[in-house]
């Protein structure tokens, strides 16, 4: 089954946009990440290193102070708290939910960061006349494309809002940078 697009949306237009950000399988991005789970919000700055294979996540308060550094690789993901206490799990999404109280959709959020689609089916998806995804509905997460820029010759989103069930996340992407 086709997921549902847009009428009058220019289908090759999009793919070629596609084509634009496919080469970017690595990147370190800085930015503010806003929080609201279970009727409890937080907000901060965060750093993110994506490789193809690992992560390296940073998150801070809103006055600077590290709160969490979260560590992806193959095989585990590890938390470590301010105190410097460690939690290990074999998924992100489970580990920040037991920790944190909301669930990091990391297994997703790196494609979904660059305006792209997982491998996982679609459910729907919407986008502009330039091609750049404005709505993607994939894996139980609504992911709503708020603001683009032109960053490293190639239109990547900066605002981006992640919907599921009683959680909601906001993304301020202020700094890209692609990584060979």
């Amino acid at each position: 089954m086709q997921p549902p697009i847009r009428p009058n949306t220019n289908i090759a237009v999009h793919t070629s946009h596609l084509k634009q950000i496919a080469h970017i399988q690595a990147f370190n991005l800085k930015g503010r990440l806003a929080v609201n789970a279970n009727s409890k919000g937080y907000s901060g700055s965060m750093t993110w290193q994506h490789h193809i294979n690992t992560d390296a996540i940073d998150v801070f308060t809103p006055l600077g102070s590290k709160i969490a550094h979260i560590e992806k690789s193959e095989t585990q993901v590890t938390l470590t708290n301010a105190k410097g206490e460690r939690v290990s799990a074999q998924d992100a999404e489970s580990l920040t939910e037991k920790t944190l109280g909301w669930r990091l959709p990391l297994s997703g959020l790196s494609d979904w960061a660059v305006g792209r689609p997982t491998q996982a089916p679609v459910t729907q998806q919407q986008w502009d006349d330039s091609g750049k995804l404005t709505l993607l509905e994939q894996q139980g997460w609504k992911i709503e494309y708020l603001e683009y820029k032109e960053q490293l010759g190639v239109a990547l989103p900066q605002k981006i809002s992640l919907r599921r069930e009683n959680i909601l996340l906001k993304l301020v992407v202020e700094e890209w940078t692609v990584t060979p």
